[in-house]
Parts: structure tokens; C-alpha cells; sequence
């Protein structure tokens, strides 16, 4: 191991989502004489694009007609807007030897590679930044081949039903690898290691297990290492993005403005601590970390391809301003099996929006919902889901006409886009206008009013022994065809148990209750006076953790969450015939977390909630008035 490879490795997350802001690749490359990073990761890949991008790869071996549908037409199956962060960095990239790892294949890694091939041999760069790109994730012909063969149902992770009754053709097919063949791809000499869908963690696991010659067997350092992707994966959320104590931001030093992106050091042995870049906004704290944590976390045990880290005594460590370190993360060997996602199409959905403003908003609501089921009875029969929703509560004695409007927001999805024309569903609705209620108004964008495609994803699981984990070798000679390939073996060492069914996560209530106070000695306030929490999506799954920063509140907290009083809390959200919840506690981290299961129908995709991630399920719960015990009080007031 050379001289340089003995320090802990920093790896930087410069990009948590296809959506994220470009600039911070560069910045980080830029910057490495004055805050060094080893390795530089990005992560574009989500349930939301999986989707849209499948349909891209297998739209594109189909003739194209002369009407096609520029929403599924447009765009390469791989995630262009990496491109747009890559280009500016290449030259520093070089210059300072630092590696990039990302998951912006998408659906067509290769495809990707011979883009970015192009523009690194376009700037002389060729020789300097060497490319690998990994295969193995397209599995929908196994997926088939053992259905038929009768080897697997192949059963849905969150509803149970098996693939054979699904309503819905699958046409593409992914499964999550693990971050070995980063690793392997890296100690062949890749500058840029480019992948379809790894897990969020693998590059991080993959860049620790190369920089510090790890085996497969350490499974405390993988676990560790897995944590740390986790944490830094979705870029500015642990520097104080998506954070339910973003008030304190505000005149933090660094601001709330522009902030900063993580960085993860982690040493040979394992230890792990999580800073962010010099000179940026936000702020990384154990709240920020803890919050990060919470965050699509499905139980006291995280699986991932190459291990399966145990969580419940896991706590984190403020060791100076902006650096946190992470401890009491446990190990255990990995699944036999991976996690994978089946695309299909869905159908097509529209919707419309009205205003509703001032007095009188539920009866303003009943009357057009009733006059809009009765415009839409003729065509509606032919709907897979039709909704009417009122977002928004009006303040009452509003100083603003905004601040007394809410929206009323009609939804509709069918099979077939012929049952979903103009002429079937937007027109209806807005010719409704002059028999409305007072005041009637509806938004004149009327693009949402259109029928668009939406998507399935179905959620399984495939032995890793069925999948070909392939690393395509960077090659000194580009004219050398074909390229070195390397193929990535399944772990020996697995263990199946505890089982992915809830049944080793769920405690209703806590194991050590504590007599909570009287109301008499309580004072009604919302729950987010004195409580943090996060959520997120898995699927049609919601996660939603809640913790506190102070010792002496936990005991009340993890007393007062019970699953009962959650399912209070969620309020006209609960529906006991489709949402089972499962809670665990991690004491450590002083929090209590709950998996929502089905709240969020059927996932991003096809959901017809307007909180389609689920990121808002917290606040909401955050909000509602609960007796808060008046000890905790300061001034009269909780304190986060």
C-alpha cells in the first residue's frame, strides 16, 4: 500500500438527485489543493427516473411513429445532466488525479460511456482519465426465464403479490448491484467509473474497498462504509437540506443561501466521520446526520449487495465545528438476494386545478366535486382513479386574497390515452365554470389538463447468484476491440434471516415506558415545537423518523410514538385496510422510527398524492398539537 493510500480516503457526494444543482463536481476538483478529496460521487438515480429512463432504452429500439409522444420520446436513456457537471470539472479532474464514480447510465451505461469517451478524447484528455463502465444490472430476461420456468413467483417486497398477477406487461428490468466492481474498476486504473443502477451506497463502499485494499469478508468496515454512502449520497440533505431545523440556518456562519455538499473520511479500519466542503453554507451537525439517517431506512437492518449493516446502536459524535463522526454501526453478511425494480407502463393520467378563496371552502368543494362527478359520468366509467383533493387550509381573517385561496385539485389516470382526450376530461371540467361555485376560477395552464404517460414499478428480489456483474476495463489502446472485461462473483458468505417482512423491526410501543404526564401538567402545541423528524419513499412505502437532540426528552418521545398515536397523528391518512405500520427505536440516536407501509399508494411513479416522495409526511406530523409536557417548556415555549 503506497504512502498516500494510508490516509483515510475522502469522498465527496456532488449530486444526490438528477435534479441537483451542476456546479459542485467542479468545485470540488477545483478545490483540492486547499481541501482534498480522493474521490468525487454522484448519484442521479431515483424511482422517479428508473422509470422514465427504462421506457427511453426500450422506446429506442422501436420504430418511431410520426405522432410520437414527445415525453417519452425526448432525452437518451442515461442521465445527460451529468454531462453538464462533468465538463467543466475534466480539466482538474487530471491535473489532480481524483477519481469520479456515478450512477448516470441509468438505463444505457454504455451509451453514456461513448459520450463521455468522446468528450475527454475531444480535450486531450484521454490518457489522463481513463473510463470503466459496469454491466450486470438489465435483468428482466432472467427475471422472465425464471418465471416461466416456474424457479420464482418473484413476489412484490411491499404488497406480497406475486409478478404472474400483476395487471401491468413488465418491459424493463433492473437490479441493484453492489460496489465491488467499482473497486475492481479502480485498481485497473479508471479515472471515471460510470454505472447503471448500483445502490445509492456502492460507490462509496466500492472507493473505500479499493483505496484501502479491503476484503470481502471485513464486513464491520463494509457496513460502515455503508452507513457513510448513505449519508452523503443525497448531497446537501446532510449539510441542512430537506432538514426540519433549517430555521437555524439562517444566521449560521455559512448561511442558508448556497449550501455546502459532504465529504466522508473514512480510515482503513472503518471509522468513519463526515465534514463537508470548506467555506459553504449550511451546517453539518449530529441533527443534520441523524436526520440523513432517518431517511429511507427501512428497519433496525439495512441490506445492500455486499453487506447488511445492523443499526439500533448506532449514534453519532460532534468532534468540532462541521465534522461528526458516525459510531455504533454494526455488521452482518449480505443477502443471498438484491433488491430489483420492473418498469411498466402504467397508463396516462391529467389533472386540473381550481381556486377556492375565503368563506365557505368544504361547501365550495362539495358543490363542484358534484357537479364535475356528474359533467364526467358519461366518460368516467372508463377511469382507473379519479380524485378530488382540497390542498391548503385559508387563514382565517386572511391580510392577502393569496392567503385566503386554497387549490381544489381534480386527478384522473386511465389504461388507454383515447379514454383520456380533451374531449373526456379537461373540457368537461372547465365548461363546468358558469354554474359554479362563487367565485370559480380554475388555472389556465392547461397542460396538466392533458393526458401524459405514468408508469408502474414493481419491487422484487433476485438471487445475486442469477446476475452478471460485468466491469468494462479501461484500456490504454481505445483502438483494442473488444475492451477487457472482468466479471464480479456473487458473495459466498450470505445470510437470509432476519427476513425482509417487518417481523424483526416492529415494537408498537417502547419496551421501557415511562408515566406520561397528566394533561393538566401538559400544554397543547404543535409536536414540531420540540421534535425533529424526516421522511421519505421506498416505493409505496413511507419512512418517517422522529428524534430530539435532548436526553431527558427521549424518554417522554419514545413513551408518547407509539404506533397507536401515529396512526392518530396521521389523521384522515390512515387507512387501516391498506397502511400497516412497523416502529423501531434506535436509542442511541435518541429517535423512533416508523415504516408506513402503502401510504403512499403505489409509489412515485403512479401515486396521485401531490407528496409523491413522501418528504412531507413528517412536517405534517410535525404539525398537529399534541400535549406537549410543560417540564420541557421554556418561557412557555418547546425548544428544538
Amino acid at each position: 500500500m503506497s504512502s498516500k493510500e494510508r490516509h483515510p480516503i475522502r469522498i465527496a457526494g456532488a449530486s444526490g438527485s438528477a435534479s441537483d444543482r451542476r456546479h459542485a463536481l467542479a468545485a470540488f476538483a477545483r478545490a483540492y489543493p486547499t481541501d482534498r478529496v480522493d474521490v468525487i460521487i454522484s448519484d442521479y438515480m431515483s424511482e422517479a427516473n428508473m422509470v422514465v429512463t427504462a421506457v427511453r432504452k426500450v422506446d429506442s429500439a422501436l420504430p418511431k411513429p410520426p405522432d410520437a409522444n414527445p415525453l417519452t420520446a425526448a432525452g437518451p436513456a442515461f442521465e445527460a445532466t451529468f454531462l453538464e457537471a462533468l465538463e467543466p470539472a475534466l480539466n482538474d479532474l487530471a491535473k489532480y488525479e481524483i477519481k469520479v464514480v456515478v450512477n448516470a447510465g441509468a438505463s444505457d451505461t454504455e451509451g453514456l460511456y461513448k459520450v463521455v469517451l468522446d468528450m475527454i478524447e475531444k480535450k486531450g484528455l484521454a490518457s489522463q482519465l481513463r473510463i470503466a463502465w459496469i454491466s450486470g444490472d438489465e435483468v428482466l430476461p432472467t427475471i422472465m426465464s425464471d418465471l416461466k420456468a416456474g424457479t420464482s413467483t418473484f413476489n412484490n417486497i411491499y404488497t406480497g403479490e406475486n409478478l404472474n398477477s400483476w395487471s401491468f406487461e413488465p418491459i424493463y428490468a433492473q437490479a441493484y448491484l453492489g460496489g465491488l466492481g467499482i473497486a475492481a474498476a479502480l485498481r485497473a486504473g479508471a479515472g471515471i467509473v460510470l454505472c447503471g443502477r448500483v445502490s445509492d451506497a456502492s460507490p462509496i463502499i466500492g472507493a473505500a474497498y479499493w483505496w484501502h485494499g479491503w476484503q470481502r469478508d471485513e464486513l464491520d468496515k463494509l457496513a460502515n462504509a455503508f452507513v457513510a454512502g448513505h449519508l452523503i449520497e443525497c448531497s446537501n440533505y446532510i449539510c441542512g437540506g430537506n432538514f426540519s431545523g433549517f430555521k437555524m440556518l439562517e444566521d449560521s456562519p455559512g448561511g442558508w443561501v448556497d449550501i455546502g455538499y459532504p465529504i466522508a473520511e473514512i480510515s482503513s479500519s472503518g471509522a468513519v466521520t463526515i465534514t463537508k466542503q470548506k467555506s459553504s453554507g449550511g451546517a453539518l451537525t449530529v441533527d443534520t446526520c441523524t436526520s440523513q439517517l432517518l431517511y429511507e431506512i427501512q428497519g433496525p437492518y439495512y441490506l445492500n449487495s455486499d453487506v447488511t449493516a445492523v443499526l439500533p446502536e448506532i449514534w453519532f459524535e460532534q468532534l468540532s465545528t462541521n465534522r461528526v463522526a458516525l459510531h455504533g454501526v454494526k455488521s452482518l453478511p449480505p443477502p443471498p438476494t438484491t433488491k430489483v425494480g420492473i418498469t411498466a407502463r402504467g397508463g396516462f393520467q391529467a389533472e386540473v386545478h381550481w381556486f377556492l378563496t375565503g368563506l365557505d371552502i368544504p361547501e365550495k368543494a362539495r358543490m363542484l366535486e358534484a357537479q364535475l362527478r356528474h359533467v364526467l359520468a358519461p366518460y368516467s366509467d372508463k377511469f382507473s382513479l379519479l380524485s378530488f383533493s382540497t390542498l391548503g387550509t385559508p387563514e382565517p381573517d386572511a391580510d392577502s386574497q393569496n392567503a385566503a385561496t386554497v387549490v381544489f385539485r381534480v386527478f384522473a389516470q386511465t389504461r388507454k390515452v383515447e379514454d383520456l382526450t380533451p374531449q373526456k376530461f379537461l373540457r368537461p371540467i372547465i365548461d363546468n365554470i358558469m354554474q359554479g361555485y362563487p367565485g370559480a376560477t380554475f388555472h389556465l395552464d392547461f397542460r396538466l389538463g392533458l393526458p401524459k404517460p405514468y408508469y408502474e414499478y414493481y419491487v422484487t428480489l433476485l438471487p445475486q447468484s442469477e446476475i452478471k456483474h460485468i466491469v468494462h476495463l479501461p484500456c490504454t489502446d481505445p483502438t483494442i476491440i473488444p475492451r477487457a472485461e472482468l466479471e464480479i462473483p456473487p458473495p459466498t458468505n450470505t445470510q437470509t434471516s432476519p427476513p425482509h417482512n417487518g417481523t424483526q423491526t416492529n415494537q408498537p410501543e417502547t419496551s421501557n415506558p415511562i408515566p406520561l404526564p397528566a394533561p393538566s401538567d401538559c400544554t397543547l402545541l404543535p409536536l414540531g415545537t420540540l421534535i425533529h423528524a424526516r421522511s421519505g419513499d421506498k416505493g409505496p412505502d413511507c419512512n418517517v423518523g422522529l428524534w430530539t437532540p435532548h436526553a431527558h426528552v427521549y424518554p417522554w418521545l419514545r413513551t408518547f410514538l407509539s404506533t397507536a398515536t401515529l396512526t392518530q397523528l396521521l389523521g384522515k391518512e390512515y387507512n387501516p385496510e391498506k397502511v400497516k405500520i412497523e416502529r423501531f427505536e434506535l436509542p442511541n440516536a435518541r429517535a423512533v422510527h416508523f415504516l408506513c407501509r402503502n401510504l403512499l399508494d403505489r409509489g412515485v411513479g403512479a401515486t396521485s398524492s401531490v407528496d409523491f416522495l413522501g418528504k412531507n409526511v413528517a412536517e405534517f406530523i410535525r404539525a398537529r398539537v399534541v400535549p406537549i409536557p410543560r417540564e420541557f417548556l421554556v418561557e412557555g415555549k418547546a425548544r428544538l
